[in-house]
């Protein structure tokens, strides 16, 4: 899989790449907390427990406020299979799909394991957070489809007929490669999406989902980023279910005032790839800030916690992390370890060659992301 040349960066266009990072990490993170505190919630229950405007701020979820689901621990072993790809460049290997599953079977194993095994060589930075070591709802088809060490292929997915939002919650990452052109974006995603949900619907919304993110990262509106992810799907078989669902988004921005019901029939009641996809960009396209996009896409029957990960993702990519709640940041579940990756990834997209290379390499670095 080829790249586009690297893109020459100035200091300015490093920042506002490390703002959209860290906003799309913590903005999904957050949107995560949010939805864990009303999960499993139906809309009458949350406004019974919430008072009629529904959840307003981040409730306890897992014994605590402000944690987090297996969405943002999947999420942030993406980014690390992302870096570790580019590390392992240098010496001639090249396929992120297999970096990429190599570092979601760490994440398996923060699912059955009681905390980090020290004698694991290639466990690097992320593998060893502590707190990552917690079972938080995660899809039956990540866990089946991470069961053993045999890589889902286009050809050969896994669980062909997961049809969950499992592989879209966690693909936002792929979104962040600005540097690629939006096909490989498409493409990676969609690869990586079938070594655990192979139902064609499930993967290409993970897909669409990365392009709209790559989009905003680019400095685009939610609006384009859409239109260049429809263009994306056009072409791929069994694209029709997410095509019309995100029609039905875009129409629905004209539709009225905002509300649960909107939300819930885009599809967001349903934990269906397709329909979380679109709640999210219809929430993302109409929310007047990141709070109001949040508290809109966590308020309804289904699975909060999914639709609240997804919006967080593109309002963060789309406005940068200052634009998010800073009361909310301020409680949130492994906020270190968020920050910590995602200014990883930043410098290794942009300073990677001052960091490795075929002949010298820091060590602290290769320590972090291992090569083997």
């Amino acid at each position: 899989m080829a790249t586009t040349a690297a893109a020459v960066w100035g200091r300015a266009e490093q920042q506002d790449f490390r703002a959209r990072v860290r906003g799309c990490l913590l903005g999904g993170a957050l949107g995560d907390a949010l939805g864990a505190g009303v999960s499993g919630l139906t809309l009458d229950e949350i406004l019974e427990r919430h008072g009629p405007d529904g959840l307003g701020e981040p409730a306890p979820a897992f014994g605590r406020r402000g944690a987090v689901t297996a969405a943002t621990q999947t999420a942030l072993f993406t980014v690390d299979g992302l870096i570790r790809a580019q590390v392992r460049r240098d010496t001639g290997a090249w396929h992120p799909p297999t970096d990429v599953h190599r570092a979601h079977l760490r994440w398996a194993a923060t699912q059955r394991d009681w905390g980090p095994d020290e004698r694991r060589k290639d466990n690097g930075f992320l593998a060893a957070e502590e707190w990552l070591y917690a079972r938080r709802g995660p899809s039956r088809a990540c866990l089946t489809g991470l069961g053993d060490e045999i890589l889902g292929t286009l050809d050969k997915p896994k669980n062909p007929q997961a049809a969950d939002a499992g592989a879209v919650v966690r693909s936002a990452p792929f979104g962040l490669l600005v540097g690629w052109e939006p096909q490989l974006v498409c493409q990676l995603a969609v690869e990586c999406a079938v070594q655990t949900h192979g139902a064609p619907a499930a993967s290409l919304a993970a897909g669409a989902f990365a392009v709209v993110v790559h989009g905003l990262a680019r400095g685009g509106s939610v609006e384009a980023s859409v239109d260049r992810a429809l263009g994306q799907l056009a072409e791929r078989p069994g694209h029709e279910p997410v095509t019309e669902a995100l029609g039905r988004a875009l129409g629905a921005v004209r539709e009225g005032v905002p509300a649960p019901e909107r939300v819930a029939a885009l599809g967001a009641a349903e934990d269906r790839a397709e329909g979380q996809l679109a709640a999210a960009v219809y929430c993302a396209l109409v929310g007047e800030d990141v709070r109001h996009g949040l508290r809109l896409a966590v308020n309804h029957d289904g699975p909060s916690a999914v639709t609240g990960a997804l919006t967080g993702a593109l309002l963060g990519a789309l406005h940068g992390e200052t634009a998010l709640p800073p009361a909310w940041i301020a409680e949130l579940e492994g906020r270190a370890t968020v920050l910590e990756i995602a200014d990883d990834f930043a410098m290794e997209m942009t300073q990677g060659a001052a960091l490795h290379g075929p002949t010298e390499s820091s060590p602290g670095w290769l320590a972090r992301y291992p090569r083997g």
